[in-house]
């Protein structure tokens, strides 16, 4: 959440961005294997390109977001015992330069 904007963001050179601010507690019930932070994150996103990145991505989400996200959106899941690795970095740079104007 916003942390990644004080600890990670200057770290690696990235500018403050926007963050989703989760209501807590949250416990609204969805499809089966839909996680909590999708339909959040699409209704946040508004048509915005967006990208997420989490180690708990499945499917179902990945469809969720298709069906009802007009946007771009990148669904990132990366290996909850490694972390971020150069390989994301350079999946989530590539999928930016990719919807970049310009």
């Amino acid at each position: 959440m916003e942390e990644a904007n004080e600890v990670v963001s200057p770290r690696i050179g990235l500018p403050r961005l926007p963050v989703v601010e989760w209501p807590a507690p949250y416990t609204d019930e969805g499809p089966r294997d839909l996680h909590w932070k999708t339909r959040l994150l699409v209704e946040w996103a508004d048509g915005r390109p967006f990208i997420w990145v989490d180690d708990e991505i499945s499917a179902m989400d990945r469809l969720w977001v298709d069906a009802g996200h007009p946007g771009p959106s990148l669904l990132h899941r990366v290996d909850p015992t490694k972390g971020l690795v150069e390989a994301d970095f350079s999946a989530l740079t590539d999928w930016i330069r990719a919807v970049t104007p310009g």
